[in-house]
């Protein structure tokens, strides 16, 4: 992971990476993290020693015992400390070099959220049964809330402070839906930008897009966000 340097023009901003399990993943991960940007692993419950070579690879390393995405994403948004904070699935799918793409609409004022659009760089990197899922859940988050979104991608950005005061609950599947949600009803101004989406890295194991049952319990998890 690269160093900020005394000429940096780049204020520091943190990026949260939800972790269960994804040792394989995590060096080719933190090595392209850009300059100014600093690692938080949120470590879920790893049992691949997931949370020893984030550490080595010089990220900072949290252990979150609640198990669940969002637990573990919200624990990472408490311990970051940076004006603007970023998400990241730490899986290898999204390349860390792109974070500015979400990070610099926030930083110039133009956004309050910005979400990474995912554009497959393969056939096969994002699988039917998720994509599908995830087009119906955007057509329902824009028809209620008007949140201009085609995708619930989880590379995201915006400012700490601002996440904190819209009181997140849920600790599953439902967070990132959740926090679109009450960002919209809070009127920010929310857009997305394109992003590089590839496979998992090898040696990972998804629990979400990678299976139906996966898909269908986040689906369930965010369902119940949009009920609310």
């Amino acid at each position: 992971m690269a160093d900020l340097d005394a000429g940096s023009v780049r204020a520091v901003t943190d990026v949260v990476l939800p972790c269960l399990d994804e040792a394989a993943a995590l060096p080719w991960v933190l090595s392209r993290i850009p300059a100014g940007y600093r690692a938080i692993v949120a470590d879920n419950g790893s049992t691949d020693g997931s949370a020893q070579v984030a550490a080595a690879h010089g990220a900072t390393v949290i252990t979150v015992p609640q198990r669940g995405f969002g637990a573990a994403a919200h624990a990472g948004l408490l311990a970051a400390t940076a004006e603007i904070v970023c998400f990241l699935d730490a899986d290898g799918s999204f390349d860390p070099i792109q974070l500015p793409q979400v990070v610099d609409p926030v930083r110039a004022g133009t956004a309050d959220l910005v979400l990474g659009r995912r554009r497959p760089t393969v056939r096969g990197a994002w699988p039917v049964h998720a994509r599908l899922a995830n087009a119906v859940l955007a057509w329902r988050l824009r028809r209620a809330v008007g949140a201009p979104l085609h995708d619930l991608g989880p590379m995201r950005a915006a400012r700490r402070s601002d996440l904190l005061a819209l009181d997140l609950r849920d600790r599953r599947f439902g967070y990132p839906l959740e926090m679109v949600v009450a960002a919209a009803r809070a009127g920010w101004r929310i857009a997305e930008v394109d992003v590089d989406y590839a496979p998992r890295a090898a040696g990972t194991r998804s629990k979400v897009t990678g299976t139906v049952r996966g898909t269908a319990r986040a689906v369930r998890d965010m369902a119940k966000v949009l009920a609310r």
